[in-house]
């Protein structure tokens, strides 16, 4: 094959439309976790957050919401994936052997966000969100006096019993002004380790020879990047405008190449160089839509510890 202007121009629209295909065509699972927010900058300030909202009888003036009262700030970070191509493997007409390479870096760019917002979920349990307090915390302070607290957090293993307290305790949250968040969690979030028992929680007819109370009650959402962490579960509540994670969208991911005789990778390797490049972070929203345990107690563990306990303090008295 004559290597020309045109066959280049040629060639790389070609693998700019492999990229292009297997893009669009991939299916993250991040957008049911996380709402997409457009960046325009280096960084964004999510002043809102913290605020829910409701509304209220109208008596005197009307009460202003302060949405600059946090400053939990995401920075926008580089990212790249870069490819080789031999020029000795074009002008002996190898092309082809290159095209799945190419629809690998667009299923790569799509499904990327993923790793950065599922990363988000145990790491929750010591990465500080918007209040000061790690995103899963048994310590979230509910006014600005932080003399009270909420959780969201837990640490039993998933069962039929932890689920029903986790959901118990997402429904009876409330915010600054006393009043119930109405927060309904809709999605079961889990490492493929225990797909099985949250299967069991979620969608079997009888459990332990009872009827299922808990059926469709959530989703199922199994999440490849949590299997390094098993034993941890999270419950969510995302049908609402705000969700529990936010994706930050600087630069969506673009393909570009090297191609030309006066490039270094041609002139010292003999190379051209294909890539895509984008720009955006992900970090923590509301933590009151997310319930997160670790998974590191079952109930048989806390009950004996709560029998010491128990005991302890009646020797004492």
């Amino acid at each position: 094959m004559t290597i020309t202007s045109q066959s280049l121009q040629g060639m790389q629209s070609g693998f700019n439309a492999l990229f292009n295909k297997a893009y669009t065509e991939a299916a993250p699972q991040y957008e049911k976790v996380a709402m997409t927010v457009p960046s325009s900058g280096s960084d964004e300030t999510y002043g809102w957050l913290g605020q829910l909202p409701a509304l209220r009888e109208w008596i005197g003036e009307r009460e202003i919401h302060n949405l600059t009262a946090t400053g939990y700030t995401i920075k926008n970070k580089d990212y790249e994936l870069t490819i080789s191509v031999g020029r000795n493997d074009i002008a002996d007409d190898k092309i082809g052997i290159y095209s799945p390479l190419f629809q690998e870096m667009g299923v790569s760019a799509k499904m990327h966000p993923d790793e950065l917002i599922f990363s988000l979920f145990a790491a929750g349990f010591s990465n500080i969100c918007y209040d000061g307090a790690p995103f899963f915390s048994n310590e979230h302070p509910l006014t600005e006096s932080g003399k009270n607290f909420q959780s969201n957090m837990g640490t039993l293993k998933l069962s039929t019993q932890s689920y029903e307290a986790a959901r118990s305790q997402m429904m009876t949250l409330k915010g600054e002004s006393g009043k119930s968040l109405k927060i309904i969690p809709d999605l079961l979030v889990v490492s493929p380790q225990k797909e099985a028992v949250a299967r069991q929680i979620l969608f079997a007819d009888l459990i332990a020879g009872s009827a299922n109370v808990n059926k469709n009650t959530s989703d199922l959402l199994v999440v490849p990047e949590l299997a390094d962490t098993p034993e941890c579960w999270f419950l969510l509540s995302t049908r609402r405008a705000i969700k529990p994670f936010i994706f930050q969208m600087r630069e969506k991911p673009r393909f570009i190449s090297k191609v030309q005789d006066g490039d270094d990778n041609v002139f010292f390797q003999n190379a051209f160089l294909y890539g895509c490049n984008a720009r955006y972070n992900a970090g923590y929203g509301l933590w009151q839509l997310a319930f997160g345990s670790t998974g590191s107690d079952s109930p048989d563990t806390l009950s004996r510890q709560g029998t010491e306990s128990s005991e302890q303090g009646g020797g004492d008295e």
